[in-house]
């Protein structure tokens, strides 16, 4: 099992540690809802180091990431982050993906923990075109910093304008004393803030002074459970619980990065399906009643006909109430539907619902 650079403050904070996607992953330090709490209303920092980067490079590494990748990344211009999929000539998705635009012909590729090996094999396996492709993943390191307060917490450490940073863009710059540090403003969370991408042997110097300059601001170690917690109430999808191998990015509803003005791995099959309609959808639900929905529970219609499955679910620390996600049939997806969760072979009622489930 790998460590991240960061494991040994981790421990010594008296995180919680377990095995996550090949990592010794801090999973909560205080526990779920104080730290989803600091987040919401204050500033707490993940250590996500475990996620994987690819720099693709050369006259040909925009035409690699347009035939791998479902979004039209020829509409980033430098300083652009576009969030986009894998497709697999299934119908499915190998991973979901961040695409940076560092510079013409250089492009940083951000990947799943997860999937650092079989994104690697897929992209390579497309590789053709004489792309140069480097694995920097166990090289960088990848913090958080998420919630209102970030930006107050951050500003005294750039002499980059963070305010300026809009979603979906970045930054390479100063970064508490360190040079060439890529700040970003992508957020898993829905609370805003910023990521910083540096190499394994500066992170701890910036975890230190993130700390130090977050203090005022009660800025907190949070562990990946919050973030889950956090994601979840957004809507934004997992893989491996909401998109997998078997979903298709139409039936998951992100046909808004699947973009069919050029082709792409399976590109004619899922333009076909999203012409055609799909039998299946991917939709949000809050409980009716006071109970907690969990991958895997089977959804049911009021005659207990299985019409779905849960995908994500938890027990909204902001809403106080049971939320989910998950695939069930065309018919039972509009909105305001009345579908049931079976728990221990009970049915409880629920209501398809608009994401996100938290409104800021």
């Amino acid at each position: 099992m790998k460590n991240t650079a960061l494991t040994h403050i981790h421990e010594a904070l008296g995180a919680k540690m377990l095995p996550f996607a090949g990592y010794n992953m801090p999973i909560t330090y205080e526990g779920i809802n104080a730290e989803h709490e600091t987040v919401r209303t204050a500033v707490g920092v993940f250590d996500v180091s475990h996620m994987g980067e690819f720099l693709l490079s050369g006259p040909n590494a925009l035409a690699l990431i347009q035939k791998v990748t479902s979004n039209d990344a020829a509409t980033l211009t430098d300083g652009r982050v576009q969030y986009s999929c894998l497709p697999n000539n299934e119908g499915g998705i190998v991973d979901d993906l961040l695409v940076y635009k560092i510079k013409d012909e250089q492009y940083l590729l951000v990947v799943n923990a997860s999937n650092i090996d079989k994104d690697w094999d897929w992209i390579s396996a497309h590789n053709d075109l004489g792309v140069e492709m480097k694995n920097l993943s166990d090289d960088y390191s990848l913090l958080a910093i998420q919630g209102p307060k970030a930006i107050e917490t951050l500003q005294s450490l750039t002499s980059v304008d963070l305010s300026s940073i809009k979603y979906y863009h970045f930054e390479v710059g100063d970064f508490a004393g360190i040079e060439h540090v890529i700040i970003s403003a992508t957020g898993y969370t829905g609370a805003g803030g910023f990521e910083i991408y540096c190499k394994n042997d500066q992170v701890v110097q910036i975890w230190n002074k993130v700390f130090e300059a977050g203090a005022p601001f009660g800025i907190q170690p949070i562990g990946l459970a919050a973030r889950d917690t956090l994601r979840l109430e957004m809507g934004f999808c997992l893989y491996g619980n909401d998109i997998n191998d078997t979903t298709s990015p139409i039936e998951a509803g992100l046909g808004w990065i699947t973009k069919f003005n050029k082709e792409f791995s399976n590109s004619e099959n899922l333009k076909n399906q999203k012409e055609a309609g799909v039998t299946k959808k991917l939709i949000g639900f809050e409980m009716q009643e006071r109970a907690v929905p969990r991958h895997d529970y089977e959804i049911v219609d009021q005659s207990g006909n299985q019409i779905g499955i849960v995908t994500s679910g938890t027990m909204s620390p902001s809403l106080n109430k049971g939320i989910g996600m998950g695939y069930v049939t065309i018919d039972n997806s509009s909105v305001d539907s009345e579908i049931f969760i079976r728990i221990r072979k009970k049915d409880v009622p629920a209501k398809v619902v608009k994401m996100p489930f938290y409104k800021n």
